[in-house]
């Protein structure tokens, strides 16, 4: 089952994700043309049921079940009946002289949910009289005390059909929306089972709809049709309901075996109850939906724990509620057998609002994670409704109390079990531990902090927070962009976009994070999570932007900083060293001049990958060697190319030109070897000539070999001499977490 408000663009990637989630993306979304084309036929066949239903005849008059079970007329706008309120009427005849006794079972509108084989083919019969009566010219009404009224029945009009008509009528309409939404979005096996317990229930709501329709009288077909058709969709639904629970969410070892032996066992008992060859037909029908109901239950809980699933969880606790209520309605109705003026009202009224209940779940079923709490609380009271009615039913039948307190401790029971319960059913939406605001500030601003020190890894932080947030059975980096967080896959997974900023291009990078399933597989995600999620991705987005506007203000800063070196300090120094009045002060100068172009050009450059810092300095490097006669072999090798910033490659351009000058100025080698290694961001530098050096344990360590130690310490690493062979300096650095410095 789709969601019907899925956004479809990532469909495809989501459904590239391993279990546990096998749902696929929407197949397609029902535009406007096909909702008016779908909504014209339903209001077709609802306006012809409706014109039938008029033309229908009956008696336009209210009835009552006295507590003695004797029927007496409650009101009428009859002229002729209007005498006789309160009357009891006894029986009716035509005009061929055929009679019909009149009894409360005569009024009882649901015959499958009489209990009784007897009673129930009592009201058979009478609801067939009834209608052939009806059939005829004229009618006679006998009233006690030899009291009769001549009547023609008439036709039922739009006005004699009642509000409760039109209100089941929509709601029936729902669900064949909600159906068809359901197969355009998702035309797959899979959700046929779904399809058939929709229209099952929506064609229940019908059959409610013409019975209870006001006044005496039926329409001819519904009194023909009898219990069949009621018991045929109620096991229709039951057996629809467990084949849905062997393939969604999960497709269940041998389930098609368990659908096929649970369909065959409704079919066969619905083929019973229509020829009449079973007795106790109701008990079989109730324990049939029953066992239906546990066997849902029980695959849910199978399911879950092959792959934890907050579908299954959602599916389970339904399945859980209706069961639970239906199994309390059953009772009831087995304890009130007997008792006529509770069976022809309560019980009756019991059934009716657990189809509702019903029908709510099944609506709320295919989108429970998209639509409004208010939605979501009213198929709850429906069902405390069908709680409450039931439990009236059994404390009435069975401790014999009055109306007033029976209700009262009923309403009170059922609002109890409401309280204790909402929260259960709601779990896999709202979950076991939401993270506190002061927890949730906490973690913000941490992540915050690591932004701002570290704005490359945003995407990396994010998706730790994430997790520490939500988590989720899986987490999936997708390549395409997103403008703000979303729900998909009626909350399966949740969408949320990176906050991270292309240094090239100055555009959202193209990437969004999916998460599936929160708090490992226990609940779905909801529209106040994505809410979260952009607050977040917004903050995240503020840091990083922060960041970049202060690092722009730097590099400008460094920029002017070299600029004025260059111009001021080294015009100065070259001045300086062409009237050197000696070659050691004419060198040092020199010397100088070197090391502030290297300042000056580490400010004003900017961040640049590690493969062009050794470029340059084997450049460099060269130049040096080559004038001091001194041979260069280079090695560079790296497993990835990280973007050295101003200090680290500041550092490293110092340490090693300070290392190939003491090479060139106290060695005496003709030989020097550099390699250059980066593996899981470890640096390692290595220098070794072949010169005169040798015990370097026992150096002095002045400005120079100090300098490079200090250098090295900064950038988090460790600088090391020992003796190269026979000849030679071997001096290696290593730096274990270049990209944790950047």
């Amino acid at each position: 089952m789709g969601s019907l408000a899925m956004d479809s663009s990532f469909d495809a990637d989501i459904a590239l994700l391993p279990p546990p989630a096998p749902r696929r993306g929407l197949r397609g979304r029902m535009r406007p043309r096909d909702w008016a084309l779908l909504s014209l036929c339903i209001a077709s066949a609802l306006l012809l049921l409706t014109w039938r239903t008029a033309q229908e005849r009956f008696l336009d008059a209210r009835w009552r079940v006295e507590p003695t079970g004797v029927v007496t007329l409650a009101s009428s706008p009859l002229p002729a009946l209007r005498g006789l309120v309160g009357a009891p009427l006894l029986r009716i005849t035509g005009d061929d002289g055929s009679s019909l006794s009149v009894d409360a079972a005569l009024l009882h509108r649901t015959p499958r949910w009489t209990v009784d084989d007897a009673t129930r083919l009592q009201q058979l019969a009478q609801r067939q009289r009834l209608a052939a009566l009806l059939n005829q010219d004229r009618v006679v009404l006998h009233f006690a005390g030899d009291r009769q009224v001549s009547l023609q029945p008439m036709a039922r009009g739009l006005r004699g059909l009642g509000l409760f008509y039109w209100l089941l009528c929509a709601g029936s309409a729902a669900l064949v929306l909600v159906t068809a939404a359901v197969l355009r979005a998702h035309a797959r096996w899979h959700n046929v089972p779904y399809a058939v317990i929709s229209l099952s229930q929506a064609c229940n709501l019908l059959v409610i709809a013409l019975e209870t329709l006001p006044g005496m009288g039926l329409p001819s077909s519904l009194a023909l049709q009898g219990q069949a058709l009621p018991t045929a969709l109620d096991l229709c639904s039951a057996a629809a309901l467990v084949h849905l629970a062997t393939l969604q969410p999960l497709r269940l070892p041998g389930g098609p075996w368990i659908a096929a032996a649970t369909w065959a066992a409704c079919a066969g008992l619905a083929w019973a109850v229509q020829q009449q060859a079973l007795p106790n037909a109701w008990w079989w029908t109730q324990a049939a939906m029953l066992g239906c109901g546990l066997l849902t239950i029980g695959l849910m809980t199978w399911a879950y724990r092959l792959e934890p699933n907050p579908f299954a969880l959602l599916m389970r606790r339904l399945a859980v509620a209706a069961t639970a209520t239906l199994l309390l309605l059953t009772a009831a109705l087995a304890v009130a057998t007997g008792h006529a003026d509770i069976a022809q009202n309560d019980a009756a009224l019991s059934s009716v609002i657990w189809y509702l209940f019903l029908a709510a779940l099944i609506l709320l079923l295919p989108m429970f994670s998209r639509v409004q709490p208010l939605m979501r609380e009213l198929a709850l009271l429906a069902g405390t409704s069908t709680v409450a009615a039931s439990l009236n039913v059994l404390f009435v039948a069975s401790f014999a109390i009055g109306v007033f307190a029976s209700l009262a401790l009923s309403v009170f029971v059922a609002l109890a079990a409401y309280a204790g319960t909402r929260r259960w059913l709601l779990q896999p939406m709202r979950g076991q531990h939401a993270p506190g605001a002061d927890r949730m500030f906490e973690r913000l601003y941490r992540v915050l902090r690591e932004v701002e020190a570290r704005p490359r890894d945003s995407a990396e932080l994010l998706t730790r927070l994430l997790r520490d947030l939500f988590e989720p059975l899986q987490v999936q980096t997708l390549d395409r962009p997103s403008s703000r967080s979303r729900v998909l896959g009626e909350g399966s997974a949740l969408l949320v976009p990176l906050p991270t900023i292309d240094a090239t291009q100055g555009r959202p990078g193209a990437g969004s994070i999916v998460l599936r399933f929160a708090e490992r597989g226990k609940r779905m995600f909801s529209r106040d999570d994505a809410r979260l999620t952009d607050r977040v991705v917004e903050q995240l987005r503020r840091a990083v932007a922060y960041d970049k506007a202060v690092e722009r203000g730097r590099s400008e800063e460094r920029a002017r900083i070299a600029a004025d070196l260059h111009d001021d300090i080294g015009a100065r120094l070259l001045t300086l060293m062409y009237k050197a009045q000696t070659p050691e002060m004419e060198d040092y100068i020199r010397h100088t001049l070197k090391d502030l172009k290297t300042l000056t050009r580490g400010l004003a450059s900017g961040d640049q990958p590690l493969s062009h810092a050794a470029a340059e300095w084997k450049t460099d490097i060269g130049q040096r060697l080559s004038a001091a006669q001194i041979e260069l072999s280079w090695t560079f090798s790296c497993d990835r190319d990280p973007v050295l910033g101003v200090v680290q490659w500041s550092a490293l351009t110092r340490v090693l030109r300070e290392l190939v000058s003491n090479v060139i100025q106290h060695s005496c080698a003709t030989h020097l070897e550099v390699t250059a290694t980066l593996e899981a961001g470890r640096l390692r530098l290595s220098l070794a000539d072949d010169g005169i050096g040798r015990d370097p344990q026992s150096w002095s360590h002045g400005l120079g070999l100090g300098g490079v130690r200090k250098r090295v310490k900064l950038l988090g690493g460790d600088v090391q001499w020992r003796e190269n062979g026979r000849t030679g300096i071997v001096c290696t650095v290593l730096v274990p977490d270049l990209q944790a410095r950047q």
